[in-house]
């Protein structure tokens, strides 16, 4: 039976599950440059994600500045501790983990949520977190295509975001949702790094598929990460 236009060939569905496979959170980076027409395409990637009521609430800033590199290392590094601390008897545990490449990555950017999103009502008026879940569609759309150009891309969440905020000069309303480093990497993990260090462990099938009600005896997550 023929293809239409419209669907993909096998070696073009295959690809887009090996990046899906392959996908991993880089915390190891190379100091060589990224060729702007990536960078270019990875934006591109990242403004034709799906968004609720067609919003677009991304927003990305370039980080260029070494000292506004260094100053938001430091509060990386700040939140750090603090999460270590609120971990409790995993604190030495987190402590040994490399947690982000804010330093190493030869691009560092910020994804953000736009201000003035009141406004926007579609999609929204039971379910405002939908502007965050539509920002997190855009850097998915990011990782997977830095994969498939053999980019790494780590998401770091470790920051207070009304101090990045404020070192980015963000207007009142806007909100920091990620800091994104990206270049190039030796070589990407063979498994996701937090499960290759013992951290944590993909959750079988069963554990995230219900049918029709949310079971009584669903298990629940039992440790505190």
């Amino acid at each position: 039976m023929s293809e239409d236009a419209s669907s993909f060939s096998a070696d073009e569905r295959a690809a887009i599950y090996r990046v899906i496979a392959e996908r991993r959170d880089m915390r190891h980076f190379t100091p060589e440059p990224v060729d702007p027409a990536i960078l270019k395409r990875l934006l591109w990637a990242a403004h034709h994600a799906p968004s609720v009521g067609y919003m677009q609430p991304w927003r990305f800033i370039r980080i260029t500045d070494v000292a506004l590199r260094k100053a938001m290392h430091a509060l990386v590094e700040a939140e750090r501790t603090a999460t270590a601390h609120a971990l409790g008897e995993r604190e030495a545990e987190f402590m040994r983990l490399k947690v982000e490449g804010v330093l190493d990555s030869a691009e560092l950017w910020v994804a953000a949520l736009m201000d003035g999103r009141e406004r926007h009502v579609f999609g929204r008026r039971t379910l405002p977190e939908m502007d965050l879940a539509s920002v997190a569609c855009a850097i998915q759309n990011m990782w997977l295509a830095a994969r498939a150009e053999g980019i790494g891309l780590g998401w770091v969440s470790i920051f207070d975001p009304e101090k990045l905020a404020g070192l980015l000069a963000m207007p009142a309303g806007a909100r920091p949702v990620a800091i994104l480093c990206i270049g190039h990497v030796v070589e990407f993990y063979p498994r996701p790094m937090l499960e290759s260090e013992g951290w944590g462990e993909r959750l079988p099938m069963d554990r995230i598929l219900f049918e029709n009600r949310w079971p009584a005896d669903a298990e629940s997550t039992p440790a505190a990460y």
